[in-house]
């Protein structure tokens, strides 16, 4: 099985500003603590795509985990947006449909895409703005999202709701540009084949992390030093030096790069049961839930 050296989270943002305060990478090498990367200014999506590029030059031996879905709802109606003429069938297709209609909005935003007299239609945009076609009280769900609900695993949101506090939607269609942008340049799980050697990306969600590390459920969110201590040592992680603010972006990616360093070990993983090949093209797989 491929073995990592270097591990990163970047926990991601969807927010329409340049430097959004929800951007935080936390990388762990094989030895030491896991350490905040933390640019001056804060970090812009444009910027962790640029770091990410020269992750693929130097081709470093990372495994990187980013939280948000690297794709929409597929299987459930066998199209990611029923009734238009243009949905794609693939998820690479479908980041160039994300991209090729948002390409004018700074900052890698998707406000043009969401505009797009049908792909509108397929989300709530606010309590008052609900697409014809969005679909449930909550949204639609991956193959992997109800899996996750199944299995008490996780508790994922729809991609195809825009509204509250817990929405993916944003920063899942931004991450689509960005990936998009990448050209290939990284290869990502489970889209492509895992690389024998080099940089690779897999998607994660952070709450997988937290249970790991004994945090309970609904209650994963860790605001100080105290509960991230707590939680690295149930990871057998060394402690990191103090942070400047203990923000959950930034203990959310300190605590699931620790993870993913233990868990890129287990071949589990990269092998769930439930992950065919229709859906790792179509719709993909979050890293950890088997």
């Amino acid at each position: 099985m491929r073995q990592f050296t270097h591990f990163s989270c970047v926990d991601w943002s969807g927010a329409k500003t340049a430097r959004p305060n929800g951007i935080a990478i936390a990388t762990i090498g094989p030895d030491g603590p896991p350490a905040l990367l933390s640019p001056e200014p804060r970090w812009s999506r444009a910027d962790v795509r640029d770091w990410l590029l020269r992750i693929a030059d130097a081709k470093m031996d990372m495994l990187i985990g980013f939280d948000l879905s690297m794709a929409l709802p597929f299987h459930d109606k066998q199209s990611y947006f029923p009734e238009w003429d243009a949905s794609p069938s693939h998820a690479n297709d479908l980041w160039q449909l994300v991209e090729g209609l948002s390409s004018a909005d700074l900052h890698l935003n998707v406000l043009s895409f969401l505009d797009h007299p049908q792909a509108s239609r397929h989300f709530r945009h606010s309590r008052d703005h609900v697409g014809d076609l969005f679909t449930g009280s909550t949204g639609r769900l991956r193959v992997v999202e109800q899996y996750q609900r199944e299995t008490g695993q996780a508790n994922s949101a729809s991609c195809f709701n825009l509204v509250g506090a817990a929405q993916v939607g944003k920063s899942s269609l931004t991450g689509m540009r960005m990936l998009h942008q990448l050209n290939g340049a990284i290869p990502i799980w489970p889209f492509d084949p895992i690389p024998d050697s080099g940089p690779m990306i897999v998607e994660i969600y952070t709450t997988i992390a937290a249970l790991a590390a004994g945090l309970p459920k609904g209650k994963s969110k860790i605001r100080d030093r105290d509960g991230l201590e707590t939680a690295l040592r149930a990871l057998d992680t060394a402690l990191p030096a103090k942070l400047l603010q203990y923000d959950d972006h930034s203990t959310d990616a300190l605590i699931t790069a620790a993870w993913m360093k233990n868990a890129s070990a287990d071949k589990r993983l990269w092998h769930p049961p439930m992950l065919t090949e229709e859906i790792a093209q179509k719709e993909g797989w979050t890293f950890g839930v088997f």
